[in-house]
């Protein structure tokens, strides 16, 4: 395959936001790396990216179902599947036409889709992600690889996260142990340190909690800069009350989601009225302690820490992790050279190229299954 491939990545995370894509090259993949593991990747390079909101009422629809734990109607799911990838689609086209391109410039598009529900355990372990692939590859006229996560956890894994191989592959450094941290609605890390096998787990929450109590007491989707963070105090039993849920002492592989970590988990723990600036100071302190207690237990030799996600716009929080890791250098992969809005997006344009390549796009030591797996299905362009 040639150097200047172009593969376009979607994805819109937990905070459901919006769809972040972005259309990637790749430095070319050595034939012999087709049965390596996926660190054998080379440098990435952004052309393109831009984020497209969704419809407020979308968002919403997509808040609700993620959240609910009662029976959604078959016909509401199919519709919103299908609203979902017209959606993708439309980010896809949109994305094409501001760099200038045609869509037969574009390779494949790797598409995430949109995460409604993960549950990793259970007598049926699953995870799911909507965004009707076959109508992106139809709107679009590209092939659509979608799909990344069953494949992993059909292999005994947590389907999450999966962008660990590309942060090894792209942000490691051969001397300096260092952590990549998505902040997304759920944090997670990346755990590189020289001559060790790359780790990778959700933290808990970054934006989730944060984002939800906003809506709820101020009718905004976030709270801007952690402003109104910085308005309270952080509410120390609060605190102590959530930081004893059982997952943050759980040990890796782990993953979780919006369905564990919503209004109900926090109204089961907020006890005596606090004032709701106390609350949100609280669940941004939430966020930064269970971030720096996992990189402490897991990754004690890490010296820099780089933050991407929604979440580095968050003053607040990005001053809150430096608080608790007084020894860590923290910055945004900014500082290595990847704008960190889209490096989501960029990891499954990745992915994607990997599936096309035959090359296995989990590291089972992250994600627990029982052995590299190709991820995601393959939507043709339609000829």
């Amino acid at each position: 395959m040639a150097d200047r491939e172009l593969y376009l990545g979607l994805i819109s995370g937990t905070s459901a936001d919006g769809i972040d894509a972005a259309i990637c090259t790749f430095a070319a993949v050595d034939a012999d790396a087709r049965d390596a593991a996926p660190s054998t990747h080379n440098a990435i390079h952004v052309v393109a990216a831009q984020t497209y909101p969704y419809p407020a009422d979308l968002r919403e629809h997509i808040v609700a179902l993620a959240r609910s734990r009662a029976h959604v109607a078959l016909d509401d799911y199919g519709q919103l599947d299908v609203h979902i990838g017209e959606c993708f689609a439309q980010a896809a086209l949109a994305l094409l036409s501001h760099a200038n391109l045609h869509p037969r410039a574009i390779t494949a598009i790797g598409s995430h889709g949109q995460t409604v529900c993960h549950r990793p355990h259970g007598a049926y372990p699953f995870t799911l992600q909507i965004g009707d692939a076959s109508v992106i590859a139809e709107r679009t006229g590209i092939t659509t690889v979608a799909d990344f996560r069953r494949a992993d956890v059909a292999a005994g894994g947590q389907g999450a996260p999966l962008l660990p191989a590309l942060h090894a592959a792209v942000l490691a450094d051969a001397q300096i142990p260092r952590a990549i941290l998505n902040l997304g609605g759920i944090g997670n890390l990346s755990l590189l340190v020289p001559g060790q096998p790359v780790l990778g787990f959700d933290t808990g929450p970054a934006n989730c909690l944060l984002d939800a109590w906003t809506l709820r007491q101020r009718g905004a989707t976030r709270d801007e800069g952690g402003a109104w963070a910085r308005s309270g105090s952080v509410n120390h039993g609060l605190l102590a009350r959530c930081l004893d849920d059982a997952y943050f002492a759980a040990s890796p592989p782990k993953s979780t989601g919006r369905e564990v970590f919503n209004l109900d988990w926090l109204d089961a723990r907020i006890g005596a009225d606090i004032p709701a600036a106390d609350v949100q100071a609280t669940l941004l302190a939430l966020s930064a302690r269970s971030i720096a207690d996992a990189l402490r237990t897991h990754a004690p030799a890490v010296r820099e820490l780089y933050a991407c996600g929604g979440g580095v716009h968050n003053g607040a929080l990005m001053d809150a992790l430096r608080a608790e890791l007084p020894n860590v250098r923290v910055e945004t992969t900014a500082a290595l050279g990847l704008d960190p809005d889209f490096v989501e997006a960029a990891g499954f344009a990745w992915l994607a190229r990997a599936r096309l390549l035959g090359i296995p796009g989990n590291l089972p030591a992250v994600t627990g299954a029982s052995g590299p797996r190709l991820l995601g299905a393959i939507y043709p362009a339609p000829s």
